[in-house]
């Protein structure tokens, strides 16, 4: 059995059951339904409530195919608490500091440094990067025409984030004299480029996604960069983190399984899903 509970800020619990626990307890016969805890920054197509009232998107659906696979490989009966966070810096700290069976979705950059922070799961997504500026600018040639062609633009960074590492060199090589602007949210980002004002590192989802919707953005391939991966976050303190692992590698890896290429496809849209497969297989 799987249950599915969305959970208000309000009534936030940064802990979760322990596999050692829960193990224990299915052992000596007495197992009750598992309580997992999943914090997630609402973000369209990975963690967002869709017009059925649903919570839904790519994250949310490997997570409850995560519990379905506790379910039919461990006999667990699993509870997901999923419990919203708009503040991607505050998601990031109260994952930092939770404890058990808890689990973040916020479409994080595995990297070195963070992981001595927290524990990763196995990458469910191979990032690509987009330099993006309103449509009316062209498309950069080469790196030594940004100065020229963003002479009228200010750079723009989600604060806390690769992206921001990513705007700031820019910065420094090209535009030493400008003032890198701050946001705390990708749909702020989007608008403020959008104004013609800016120039911003955006994942290419977001950017896919903003420009379906009708938004004057471009992006600039020659800037392009790939070779991230995004993993869910968990506390150092979280057992389950082995499980978690375990599932992504049964039955020959989820990422090559027609299921993920069926999540995709269904949140993300067929075109953006096969430039991610791609993606992921160079």
């Amino acid at each position: 059995m799987i249950a599915v509970t969305p959970v208000s800020a309000s009534d936030t619990i940064d802990q979760g059951d322990s596999y050692q626990v829960t193990q224990q307890a299915q052992m000596s016969g007495l197992a009750g339904t598992t309580q997992l805890t999943v914090l997630y920054v609402p973000a369209e197509g990975f963690a967002y409530v869709n017009p059925q009232g649903q919570l839904t998107g790519v994250s949310v659906e490997i997570m409850q195919d995560f519990a379905r696979w506790l379910t039919q490989r461990h006999q667990l009966a699993v509870q997901l608490n999923f419990v919203s966070e708009t503040n991607w810096q505050q998601f990031y700290q109260r994952i930092v500091h939770a404890q058990g069976g808890v689990f973040g979705l916020g479409n994080v950059t595995i990297t070195e440094p963070r992981k001595q922070e927290l524990a990763f799961s196995p990458p469910y997504l191979h990032n690509i990067a987009a330099l993006i500026t309103h449509q009316d600018i062209s498309p950069l040639p080469k790196w030594q025409a940004l100065p020229e062609q963003f002479a009228k633009l200010k750079p723009l960074a989600f604060s806390g984030t690769l992206h921001e590492q990513r705007i700031n060199r820019l910065r420094d090589q090209y535009q030493p004299n400008a003032i890198v602007q701050q946001v705390s949210s990708n749909p702020d980002l989007l608008a403020k480029v959008a104004s013609g004002q800016y120039y911003a590192y955006v994942d290419a989802y977001n950017y896919w996604r903003a420009r379906e919707a009708g938004m004057p953005l471009r992006d600039h391939p020659i800037a392009a960069e790939s070779g991230e991966t995004f993993g869910f976050i968990m506390p150092h303190s979280n057992d389950w983190a082995g499980l978690l692992e375990a599932f992504f590698a049964a039955d020959g890896g989820y990422l090559q399984s027609p299921r993920y290429q069926q999540v995709l496809t269904e949140q993300l849209g067929a075109e953006l899903a096969q430039l991610l497969l791609k993606n992921q297989s160079e």
